[in-house]
């Protein structure tokens, strides 16, 4: 998935006094293979590759975790209005975000600007116990804001199965702690101040059994007309997304809903933002660019801010 994973663990020893840890960590290595062998868009096997080239109407099949991460996707879809869309994999192609080219095309970014903009729930049928999906007009999935998280929660899944009972598992920006630290205290978690170019912690999440996932706009962008595009893309305008807000925060009990959330309130901007995730309940943290500074607003235990809670 282009990033690297990483667990923080407390073992708990064997009956022998010793731990396994080279066990632990090929079962956790094999476990983010997985997904990333069945979502990534750059590896040509994989089976979202494999879906995206199959002509409306014919049947794929796809493997259980695929089909779930799908599921979950088109629910957030549904309950974001599009904000969140995994249908926007022309649209990363066309400026250069995805496997197809690495700068924007002005041909591909005025083909997928005209074509008709349906939200994947409405163009994708899934059968979760036949295990397959079809499209029912063209459509290229994406799951970039969505997978790694899922990952994430792939890592915990191994880790309970191992019996560790302490643990912070991470994918690039998305986090998931699995009780507090073996001495008791929560993980500390930085939420990274949206600066280009310079890594500096914003402020601290203390985490328990809680996950994390930030989408922003400060490290992955391209620079056009001395415009700075951020890579998440606006499924509704059909562009890179373009608003106030440097960066989202949400908490959540499970990573990919975090990430998919994340992403879909970058997306939804400042206003419509705040809104969306109070009806969806959700603890998030926005920071937004005003006159040469940071505002936050906050809902949850980030507290009240402008035009929050």
């Amino acid at each position: 998935m282009g990033t690297r994973w990483s667990v923080s663990c407390d073992l708990a020893p064997r009956a022998d006094g010793t731990t396994d840890a080279a066990a632990l960590t090929q079962a956790l290595a094999d476990a983010v293979a997985a997904v990333d062998a069945q979502m990534s868009p750059w590896k040509p096997a994989s089976d979202l590759v494999r879906l995206n080239a199959a002509p409306p109407g014919e049947w794929v099949a796809l493997p259980p975790q695929m089909l779930q991460v799908l599921e979950r996707a088109l629910q957030i879809c549904r309950e974001s209005g599009g904000a969140f869309d995994p249908a926007v994999g022309e649209l990363v192609d066309a400026w250069g975000f995805g496997a197809a080219r690495d700068a924007p095309d002005a041909a591909a970014i005025r083909a997928t600007a005209q074509a008709p903009r349906t939200p994947a729930h409405e163009r994708l049928e899934l059968d979760a116990a036949g295990g397959r999906a079809r499209k029912h007009a063209p459509l290229q999935l994406d799951l970039c804001g969505i997978a790694k998280g899922y990952g994430v929660d792939c890592l915990i899944e191994v880790l309970r199965e191992h019996g560790v009972a302490h643990a912070l598992a991470a994918l690039d920006g998305e986090l998931r702690a699995l009780g507090a630290q073996g001495h008791g205290e929560p993980w500390a978690v930085a939420v990274e101040s949206p600066e280009p170019g310079r890594r500096a912690a914003h402020g601290v999440i203390e985490m328990q059994d809680l996950a994390v996932a930030t989408s922003g706009d400060y490290r992955r962008f391209v620079e056009v007309g001395g415009v700075r595009l951020a890579h998440t893309m606006d499924p509704r305008r059909g562009a890179p997304v373009k608003n106030e807000l440097a960066g989202v925060t949400v908490l959540a009990r499970d990573c990919t809903s975090a990430d998919a959330w994340a992403t879909a309130l970058l997306v939804a901007g400042p206003t419509e933002g705040l809104a969306m995730a109070r009806r969806a309940g959700l603890e998030a943290l926005f920071i937004l660019r005003r006159q040469g500074r940071w505002v936050e607003m906050g809902l949850g235990r980030f507290g009240a801010g402008p035009g929050g809670d």
